[in-house]
C-alpha cells in the first residue's frame, strides 16, 4: 500500500491543478445536491420491533386520529394572578387563530375544558337534586299506597264479617267497589314501580357521569390558582414530521395572547429547530485549533492547510448527509457527529502528512520526492488509522437500530472523504505551496545546521544526537518510563477513580428538561412541572382492547372499571380515558405518572403497566399495552443498552485483531485494549457525574441533571476506539520501527515516542478542541457528546498512549513484541508505517548511476 499511496503522492504533485479542480467540482456538486434534495432532520429516535412501536403502528390502523403529534402551549398572566376576563379573551383568540392553521388536527383550549368539567358537575348537582325530589316523591306515593291499601283490606275484613247479613245486590256492589279501589291502588303501584324503575337508572347514569367527572378531573389544563393554562395542539403528522414553517407559524399565533398581559411559551415539541448544526461555540474549537497549528508550524500559510483539508472533507461528507436526507430519515445528531469526526480527523490526517513533509524538505529532499514519500508513509498511517475509525463507525450498523445506523454511516462516509482529501488534495497544494510550507526562520536555521548522515528523516532535530537523549530519558518520555511500575499504578488509580460514577450510569432521551435554562422549551417545562406535577411532562399512552360490549353504558362503564384499576397502580398521578374507536374494541387511556419523564419511577412503572396486563385482562376482561413518547424514549433506552456489550465485544475483538496485524505482537493488542477500555470508562464516569448527578452543573449548563443520552454511551466507544487506535499507530509504529533497526527495546520506546510525540500531542490538542466546542452546543443533546468525546480524547491521548503504554512497553522490554513463530507466519506484513518503501528507496539511492 506504501508504494500506492508513494505513486499517489507523485501523481497529485503532477497534476496538481488537475487534483484541485476535481475537487471543487466535487464540492460544487455535492452542494448542489445538499441544496436539491435535503429533506428535514427530525428527533426521532424510534426503533421498529419494540412494544411501543408495535402498538403505535396499531393505532395508525385502528385510531389513526390518536397517532398525531402533540406540542404544548403555556400561558401565564404576568402579575401572578387568576385569568381576568380580557385576559382569556386573549388566550382563546389566540388559540382560534391556532386551530385554523393548516396541518392540525385540533386545538384543546383549557378554557374549554374548565367550563365543561364545571358545566358537567353543575349538571350532576342538579340531577342529584332531582334524583333526592323524585325519590321523596316517591317515598310519599309509596306511604300513600300502602296507607290507602291498608284501607281497602280494612274495609274488606268488615264486608267479610258483615256478608252474611247482606243482600246479594248489596254485597255485589261492595265486592264491585272494592275490586275498582284494588285496581286503582295497583295502578298507583305499577306507576310507582315504574318510577322507582327510572330512578334507580336515573341514579346509575349519575353515578357513571360523575365516575366520568371524576375520571376527567384528574388531569387539569387550568392551575388551581388560575394563573396558567395548558394548550395542547395536536398536529395531522406524526411531530418529527412537522415543518419548520407550520411550528413558526403556531408560536407566531399563540403570541398574539401577549398583548393582553399574558406570558406565552412553548414546549420542545414546537419550538425545537435542528435545521442549524453549527452555532459559535464550534467556530472557537476551530480557533483553537488554529492556533496549535499556527504554534507546531509556525506560518499562516502551512497552519490553514490542515483547516482547510477539513472544511473540504467536512463540506462533501456532511453535504452528501444532507443529500441523502431527502429520501433517507436523518435524525439531527447524526450531521452533527459527522461534523465533529470530520472537522477533528480532517485536520489530523492533513497534519500527520504536512509534518512528515517538512521534516524531509528540512532534511534536504527535493519537493516532489518529498511529498510522494510523505504520502507513501504518513499517508499510509493515516489510511490504516482511517480505516480503523471507518470501520468503528460502520459497526453501529451491526445493532440493527436504525437511526444509530444512518449516524454511524455518515460519519463513517465523512471520515472516508476526509481521508481521501488528505491523500489527494494535501499533496497537490504542497506542491502548489512550495518552500512556503516552512517559514524563513526555520529554513535559515535548517541550513545553518550540519545534518548527520544517520538522522533518521523522521527527527525534527535531524540528528541521531535527538534520539540519543531520548534513549537516555529525556523528555515526558524518559519522565513516565522511568518508574514505569509507579506510573503503571498510577495511571490506572487516577482512571478508575474518575470511572467510579459509571457504575450509576442510566440513559434516556432529552426531553424538555435538558434544554438551556433561558429557553422557552425549559420554561415551559419548568411551568407545567411545578403547577400540574412533574408527570404531566410525560404522560403514557396506555392502550386497551376491549371486549364487545352490549350498549354504550356497558362500554363507558368498562372503561371506567379499566381506569380505575389504572389509578391504583404505584406511581400513577391520575388516569382519564380519553377515546375509543368507532368499533368500541379499541380504547386509549392517558396516564399521569408522579414524577417526569425522565425518573427511573417512570421507567419502573411503565414496565409495571406491561407486566400487570394479565391481572386486567383477569379482573376486567381486558388487556392493556403501553406507548407514547416517554414509552418510546424508555424503550430506546432500553434497546440501546442491550445492544452496548455487543458493540463493545465487536470493537473489542477488532482491536486486537486489527493491532496484532500492525504490530505483530501479542501483548501490544492487549495493552492498547485495556487502555482504550480504561480510558472509556473513565469518559463515562466524567460524563455521569456533570449530566446525571449535576456537578459542576452551572459551568456547563446542566439545568436540570438527568439519565445520559441513551445512545451516547455505543456513540463513544465508537469514536474513542477509533482515535485511541490512531494515536496507538502514530505513537508504537515509531517505537516498533526503532527496536526494527536495531535499537535496545527499552531504548526503542523512548526513542518511538519522541519521534510522534509532537505531531501526536497537537493533534490531540486539535481533538479536543474540536470536540469541546459542541460543549455549549445550542443543541442541548449535543452538548454531553462533545463533552464525552472531548474528555476521553484528552484522557487517552495523554494519560493512556502517552504515559502508561509507553511505561507498560518499556517495564515489558523485549517482551513487548513476542509472536509466537506459527503465528507470524500466517499474519500478512501490512507495513503500516512504510518501512519497506523506505528501505527500498534508500537501496535505489546507493545503486550506481550508469555512466
Amino acid at each position: 500500500m506504501a508504494f500506492l499511496l508513494y505513486r499517489l503522492g507523485s501523481f497529485a504533485f503532477r497534476r496538481r491543478w488537475w487534483v484541485i479542480s476535481a475537487w471543487l467540482a466535487i464540492m460544487l456538486a455535492v452542494g448542489g445536491a445538499a441544496a436539491a434534495f435535503s429533506g428535514t432532520l427530525t428527533n426521532d429516535f424510534t426503533i421498529p420491533g419494540t412494544e411501543s412501536q408495535r402498538i403505535s403502528d396499531r393505532l395508525r390502523e385502528e385510531l389513526p386520529e390518536a397517532v398525531g403529534g402533540t406540542g404544548t402551549v403555556v400561558f401565564t398572566t404576568d402579575d401572578g394572578a387568576a385569568f381576568s376576563a380580557e385576559q382569556r379573551e386573549g388566550v382563546q383568540s389566540a388559540l382560534a387563530g391556532v386551530g385554523a392553521l393548516d396541518g392540525l388536527r385540533g386545538v384543546v383550549d383549557p378554557f374549554d375544558v374548565a367550563d365543561q368539567v364545571a358545566a358537567g358537575a353543575q349538571e350532576i348537582e342538579s340531577g342529584r337534586a332531582e334524583l333526592e325530589a323524585s325519590e321523596q316523591q316517591l317515598s310519599a306515593g309509596e306511604e300513600q299506597l300502602a296507607q290507602g291499601q291498608a284501607r281497602l283490606d280494612a274495609q274488606r275484613a268488615q264486608f267479610e264479617q258483615a256478608r252474611p247479613l247482606l243482600r246479594p245486590a248489596r254485597v255485589a256492589a261492595i265486592e264491585q267497589t272494592l275490586q275498582q279501589g284494588q285496581a286503582r291502588l295497583d295502578a298507583s303501584r305499577t306507576e310507582l314501580e315504574n318510577g322507582r324503575e327510572q330512578l334507580e337508572s336515573g341514579r346509575t347514569e349519575l353515578e357513571l357521569a360523575q365516575r366520568q367527572l371524576d375520571a376527567s378531573s384528574g388531569v387539569s389544563l387550568l392551575s388551581e390558582d388560575g394563573s396558567t393554562a395548558v394548550a395542547s395542539v395536536q398536529f395531522e403528522q406524526q411531530i418529527n414530521g412537522v415543518s419548520p414553517e407550520l411550528r413558526e407559524a403556531v408560536q407566531k399565533e399563540a403570541a398574539e395572547a401577549e398583548s393582553a398581559g399574558v406570558t406565552v411559551e412553548y414546549s420542545k415539541e414546537i419550538v425545537e429547530d435542528v435545521s442549524g448544526i453549527v452555532g459559535a461555540t464550534e467556530a472557537l474549537g476551530l480557533a483553537v485549533a488554529a492556533a496549535v497549528l499556527i504554534v507546531m508550524l509556525g506560518t499562516l500559510i502551512a497552519a490553514g492547510l490542515p483547516l482547510l483539508m477539513a472544511v473540504v472533507g467536512v463540506g462533501v461528507g456532511v453535504g452528501i448527509t444532507f443529500a441523502l436526507s431527502g429520501v433517507v430519515e436523518l435524525n439531527s445528531i447524526s450531521p452533527v457527529l459527522a461534523l465533529m469526526l470530520g472537522l477533528a480527523v480532517g485536520i489530523d490526517y492533513s497534519l500527520f502528512i504536512v509534518n512528515r513533509h517538512r521534516t524531509q524538505l528540512l532534511h534536504g529532499m527535493e519537493m516532489q520526492e518529498s511529498i510522494a514519500r510523505a504520502t507513501g508513509t504518513a499517508g499510509n498511517a493515516v489510511l490504516f488509522a482511517g480505516i480503523t475509525v471507518i470501520v468503528a463507525l460502520a459497526a453501529l450498523a451491526v445493532p440493527g437500530l436504525p437511526f444509530l445506523t444512518v449516524m454511524g454511516l455518515s460519519a463513517a462516509g465523512t471520515v472516508a472523504v476526509s481521508v481521501l482529501v488528505a491523500l489527494t488534495l494535501t499533496p497537490a497544494l504542497l506542491a502548489l505551496m512550495g518552500p512556503r510550507v516552512i517559514s524563513k526562520s526555520r529554513w535559515a536555521k535548517a541550513r545553518g545546521h550540519k545534518h548527520s548522515a544517520a538522522a533518521p528523516l523522521d527527527s525534527d532535530s535531524g540528528t541521531s544526537l535527538a534520539d540519543q537523549r531520548a534513549a537516555n530519558g529525556a523528555g515526558w518520555g524518559g519522565l513516565a518510563t522511568r518508574k514505569p511500575v509507579l506510573t503503571v499504578l498510577a495511571g490506572v488509580v487516577l482512571l478508575g477513580v474518575v470511572a467510579i460514577p459509571a457504575a450509576q450510569l442510566r440513559v434516556g432521551l432529552p426531553d424538555g428538561g435538558t434544554e438551556p435554562a433561558d429557553s422557552t422549551a425549559f420554561q415551559a417545562y419548568s411551568t407545567i412541572g411545578d403547577r400540574f406535577g412533574a408527570g404531566t411532562n410525560g404522560p403514557l399512552i396506555v392502550v386497551a382492547s376491549l371486549p364487545e360490549t352490549a350498549d354504550e353504558a356497558e362500554l363507558t362503564a368498562l372503561q371506567l372499571d379499566v381506569n380505575d384499576l389504572l389509578r391504583e397502580v404505584p406511581d400513577v398521578a391520575a388516569s382519564v380515558p380519553a377515546t375509543v374507536s368507532e368499533n368500541g374494541r379499541t380504547a386509549i387511556f392517558q396516564v399521569i405518572p408522579e414524577e417526569g419523564p425522565a425518573s427511573e419511577t417512570t421507567e419502573n412503572l411503565v414496565r409495571d403497566l406491561r407486566s400487570s396486563t394479565d391481572a386486567f385482562e383477569e379482573r376486567t376482561g381486558v388487556a392493556i399495552a403501553v406507548t407514547g413518547q416517554t414509552a418510546a424514549n424508555i424503550d430506546v433506552s432500553a434497546k440501546l443498552m442491550e445492544a452496548l456489550p455487543v458493540y463493545l465485544g465487536i470493537v473489542v475483538g477488532l482491536s486486537l485483531i486489527l493491532l496484532l496485524l500492525v504490530f505483530r505482537s501479542i501483548l501490544v493488542p492487549i495493552i492498547a485494549t485495556a487502555g482504550f477500555l480504561l480510558s472509556l470508562l473513565a469518559s463515562f464516569g466524567a460524563t455521569v457525574a456533570i449530566y446525571q448527578w449535576g456537578w459542576l452543573g452551572e459551568f456547563f449548563g446542566v439545568t436540570n441533571p438527568g439519565p445520559i443520552l441513551s445512545f451516547l454511551p455505543i456513540i463513544l466507544i465508537g469514536v474513542l476506539f477509533g482515535l485511541a487506535m490512531d494515536y496507538q499507530m502514530f505513537l508504537v509504529s515509531g517505537m516498533r520501527e526503532a527496536f526494527v533497526h536495531g535499537d535496545d527495546p527499552k531504548a526503542a520506546v523512548r526513542i518511538g515516542f519522541s519521534h510522534g510525540a509532537r505531531v501526536v500531542t497537537a493533534a490531540a490538542i486539535i481533538m479536543v478542541s474540536v470536540f469541546a466546542g459542541f460543549v455549549f452546543s445550542h443543541l442541548a443533546m449535543v452538548r454531553p457528546i462533545g463533552f464525552g468525546l472531548a474528555f476521553g480524547v484528552l484522557l487517552d491521548a495523554f494519560v493512556v498512549r502517552m504515559t502508561l503504554v509507553p511505561a507498560a512497553m518499556y517495564l515489558l522490554g523485549r517482551h513487548a513484541w513476542w509472536l509466537p513463530a506459527w503465528l507470524g507466519r500466517i499474519l500478512p506484513d501490512v507495513d503500516v508505517e512504510g518501512a519497506k518503501l523506505l528501505r527500498e528507496n534508500a537501496e535505489e539511492e546507493k545503486e550506481p548511476v550508469p555512466v
